[in-house]
C-alpha cells in the first residue's frame, strides 16, 4: 500500500466509493478512508436494508388482503427476527459487492478514522496506529447522522433513532415517529402495515412538507385510512423514558400539552453532518452550520480538497452524493490533464426525491407552489391513478400523477407522483428535464399499454386539456 495518492476518498458511502471507482477508471491513483463499513449508511444501516425491511412489510399486507385478489391466506403472522435477518443479509451481501468493486478497480482500502492535517494530506488512526498518507486531492465524504434532540435522549430501548428501528429485539406496541420526513414516514409504513399503532407528530402544518401540498394532503388521508394518527403543527416537549415504556408530552396546535404513553419513540428530526474532528479548522475550509461549503463541481474554499454528499448542502440524497462524486473525480482527472473528460456541474433541479412507503411518493423539480412563487405562469395537469387500467388491475387505483408546466415555454418545471411503484416511473420525468423537454415532446412520445406509466402521459395531456381517461 502506497503513501501517495493522485485521489484519496475520506468515506466510504455511496458518494465516497463511487468518486473513488470513477477516479480508478480515470487512471488515477486512488485510495480510500474508512472507519467502519464500506458502503457507509445507506447501504448497511439506511437505504438498501430499510427497502428490504418494506418489501417485508409490504407482502405482510398483501398476504393479510389476499382475499380482495380472489385468494386465501390464514393465520398470517409475521417473525421479526427473520424480517430483520433478511434485511441484514442483503446488506452484507451489497456491502460485499462494494468490497469487491474496491479490489476490482485496484483503489487502497485503509481501514481508520481520518482526518485532514494538510491539503492533501490526511492522518489515519487505525487498528495498527497512526500513518500520513497524501494525495494530489482529497474528497471529503463524511456524510451524516441522525440529529438528536436534547428533551429525547436516544438510549436504543425505548427511544429510537433508524439505526435502533432497523434492527429491533422487540416489536413496538405504541409508536410514536418525531417529523414526517421520508426516514419518518417510511418507518411509520413499516411499522404501521406490520400491525403497530403508529402516531407521527410534525411540527410544521402538514406532513412530508418539502412535497407538493396536493401530495401531503393525498398521503395524510391516505395514511389516516391505514389506521395511523397524525398530528401536525404540534411539538414534543418531553420524553421520559422507563422500563417499559416511554411517557411524552405533546402541545398540539392549539396549545394544549397532553402526557401521552407510548412503548417506543422513534426520532427522525433531520441529520447533522459528520465534520467535527476532521480537520476543517486548521485548513479553514468553510462550512455553514457543519455542511461544508462547495460550488456546483465539489470544490471547497481550499485548493485541493473537494466535499461530496451529505457533509455538504442538501438534498441529502444517495443519488445525489453518487452524482456528485462522479463530477469532483472527472474534475479532478481535468485538472491533472485528462482532456477526454466534460465534467458538468450539478442541477439541484434534477435531483428526484423518493419515499418508500405505502402508497410510494416520488418528486422532481417544483411544487405548484414554488413555481407560482418564481413568478411563473402554470398549466397544471392531475391525472388519478383510478383512471388506469393497470393500477385497477393491480387492486392499486389509489393515486395521482400531477405535472406542473411553464404557460409560455412548456417547460416541465415539476413533478409529483403517489402511489404504486411511482419510485420506479420518476425517472421518466428527470429524464425529460434533463433533455429539457416541453410538454410537445412528452405528449408524442408512445407510453407502453397497459401501465401505471400510462398516468404520466395522461397528467400532461391534462395540464393542456387533453386528457383521455377523465
Amino acid at each position: 500500500m502506497a503513501d501517495t495518492y493522485d485521489v484519496i476518498v475520506l468515506g466510504s458511502g455511496p458518494g465516497g466509493y463511487v468518486s473513488a471507482i470513477r477516479a480508478a477508471q480515470l487512471g488515477l491513483k486512488t485510495a480510500i478512508v474508512e472507519r467502519e463499513l464500506l458502503g457507509g449508511i445507506c447501504l448497511n444501516w439506511g437505504c438498501i436494508p430499510t427497502k428490504a425491511l418494506l418489501r417485508s412489510a409490504e407482502v405482510f399486507h398483501q398476504m393479510q388482503h389476499a382475499k380482495n385478489y380472489g385468494l386465501s391466506a390464514e393465520n398470517i403472522t409475521a417473525d421479526l427476527d427473520a424480517v430483520v435477518k433478511r434485511s441484514r443479509g442483503v446488506a452484507k451481501q451489497l456491502n460485499q459487492g462494494v468490497t469487491h468493486l474496491m479490489k476490482k478497480n485496484k483503489i487502497d482500502v485503509i481501514m481508520g478514522t481520518g482526518k485532514l492535517v494538510a491539503p492533501g494530506k490526511l492522518e489515519v488512526e487505525g487498528e495498527k496506529g497512526k500513518q500520513t498518507v497524501s494525495a494530489k486531492h482529497v474528497i471529503v465524504a463524511t456524510g451524516a447522522r441522525a440529529r438528536e434532540l436534547p428533551f429525547a435522549p436516544v438510549d436504543g430501548k425505548r427511544v429510537w433513532t433508524y439505526r435502533h428501528a432497523m434492527t429491533p429485539t422487540e416489536m413496538p406496541t405504541k409508536l410514536l415517529v418525531m417529523g414526517s420526513g421520508a426516514i419518518g414516514v417510511e418507518f411509520a409504513s413499516f411499522y404501521n402495515d406490520m400491525g403497530v399503532d403508529v402516531t407521527i407528530v410534525e411540527m410544521l402544518d402538514r406532513i412530508m412538507p418539502v412535497e407538493d401540498k396536493d401530495v401531503s394532503a393525498f398521503m395524510t388521508k391516505a395514511l389516516t385510512k391505514q389506521g395511523m394518527k397524525i398530528l401536525t403543527e404540534a411539538a414534543v416537549q418531553e420524553v421520559k423514558s422507563g422500563a417499559k415504556d416511554v411517557k411524552v408530552k405533546i402541545k398540539a396546535k392549539d396549545g394544549k400539552v397532553t402526557e401521552e404513553t407510548f412503548s417506543h419513540v422513534i426520532s427522525a428530526v433531520g441529520i447533522v453532518p459528520n465534520t467535527e474532528n476532521i480537520g476543517l479548522e486548521a485548513l479553514k475550509i468553510e462550512a455553514d452550520r457543519g455542511f461544508i461549503k462547495i460550488d456546483d463541481y465539489g470544490r471547497t474554499s481550499v485548493k485541493g480538497v473537494w466535499a461530496i454528499g451529505d457533509c455538504t448542502p442538501g438534498p441529502w440524497l444517495a443519488h445525489k452524493a453518487s452524482h456528485e462524486g462522479v463530477t469532483a473525480a472527472e474534475s479532478i482527472a481535468k485538472e491533472l490533464g485528462n482532456k477526454d473528460v466534460h465534467p458538468h456541474g450539478l442541477d439541484r433541479n434534477n435531483i428526484p426525491g423518493c419515499t418508500y412507503c405505502h402508497p410510494q411518493v416520488a418528486s422532481v423539480g417544483m411544487t405548484e407552489a414554488k413555481a407560482k412563487e418564481a413568478g411563473y405562469t402554470l398549466k397544471v395537469g392531475t391525472f388519478p391513478f383510478i383512471g388506469n387500467g393497470k393500477a385497477i388491475a393491480l387492486g392499486e387505483p389509489e393515486g395521482f400523477v400531477k405535472t406542473v408546466f411553464d404557460a409560455k415555454t412548456g417547460e416541465l418545471l415539476g413533478a409529483h407522483m403517489v402511489g404504486a411503484e411511482v419510485t420506479e416511473m420518476i425517472q421518466g420525468y428527470v429524464v425529460g428535464k434533463t433533455l429539457e423537454t416541453t410538454e410537445a415532446e412528452l405528449m408524442q412520445t408512445v407510453f407502453p399499454h397497459p401501465t401505471i406509466s400510462e398516468s404520466m402521459h395522461e397528467s400532461v395531456l391534462a395540464a393542456f386539456g387533453r386528457a383521455i381517461h377523465i
